[in-house]
């Protein structure tokens, strides 16, 4: 029983020589190919007669005033012109993923500040890099660092510090706290509450896993926040138990503005306590090489800060 015959090796095979090939193909000149090479033409003959060796074909049939491919050649510089379009095409590639902030860029953001900010975001990054594809998606601060862990997600909109030794980022801004009530409740003749007003009896918070949920414990914790307030499962549906009149919450200035349609029964309040809120920053993983373009794009979106955020550092 015969074995089949033993693949050729790569080792000695270059994209050079198949250049070398591929121009004696076109012009069926050796002189011709080896000018255009910028090679000499007992350097370029002697490379062709070892690509030959190395593949076990004889690609030209030489005659004293005639160069042409053999049956065989001529299948075969088919493929070395593919290869060397691939191989191009390669090169092309990884200038192109050379440029800054180009290709596809999967950006997780956290809930509570996706749908209030991305709208400030969205238009002026794809005029400023119009060959970068953003790949929104948003989720819990919990669950999106997971993604950022595993790939899924290149960076994050996420509530600073992050608390994660695996990631780093920067801050992009602080965004204050609203207090946000009936506008029949007590709270809202105060033109400026501080959290000391705060009963905590009556706070409505979203639902385990938010990290709003923590900040507002956080701030409310003198005001005998705990077990008892009500949750909601979203911040529509908090602004809507508000309105019902359940009670009252902090929310981030983003999501607390343009709710006109509740003008008439909700009241919103900026809180004289000038450090409640928190800040926002972009994260990635640490190991991640593109560092230095996500830096720039911190710098991009420092420069446009939604309207009533303030610098981060506060």
């Amino acid at each position: 029983m015969s074995l089949p015959p033993r693949p050729h090796s790569l080792a000695g095979l270059s994209l050079r020589d198949l250049e070398y090939a591929v121009a004696v193909g076109e012009l069926r000149h050796f002189g011709q190919a080896a000018a255009r090479c910028a090679v000499s033409q007992s350097g370029l003959s002697e490379q062709i007669r070892k690509l030959e060796d190395l593949l076990g074909v004889t690609l030209f049939e030489r005659a004293p005033r005639r160069v042409s491919p053999t049956a065989r050649g001529e299948a075969l510089l088919r493929q070395a012109q593919r290869v060397l379009a691939e191989a191009r095409g390669l090169l092309e590639m990884a200038a192109a993923a050379a440029q800054p902030l180009t290709g596809p860029l999967h950006l997780g953001v956290i809930a509570t500040l996706g749908p209030y900010y991305l709208p400030f975001l969205l238009q002026p990054a794809r005029q400023a890099f119009p060959a970068l594809a953003l790949r929104v998606s948003e989720g819990q601060t919990s669950g999106l660092i997971e993604e950022l862990h595993d790939g899924r997600l290149d960076v994050a909109l996420l509530a600073m510090p992050l608390g994660d030794e695996g990631l780093c980022g920067e801050a992009l801004f602080f965004e204050p706290f609203r207090l946000v009530c009936p506008l029949a409740h007590p709270l809202a003749a105060l033109a400026r509450p501080a959290l000391a007003d705060i009963d905590g009896d009556e706070l409505i918070l979203l639902a385990e896993g938010h990290c709003l949920r923590d900040q507002a414990l956080a701030l409310c914790q003198g005001a005998g926040a705990g077990q008892r307030v009500r949750q909601a499962t979203s911040v529509e549906m908090l602004w809507h138990m508000i309105a019902a009149g359940e009670g009252y919450s902090l929310l981030p200035l983003l999501a607390a503005q343009d709710r006109r349609t509740l003008d008439s029964i909700v009241a919103t309040r900026t809180l004289s306590d000038a450090d409640a809120g928190r800040t926002i920053g972009l994260g990635w993983r640490r190991t991640d090489p593109r560092g230095a373009e996500f830096r720039q794009f911190c710098g991009f979106l420092r420069e446009r800060m939604p309207p009533g955020v303030g610098p981060p550092g506060r």
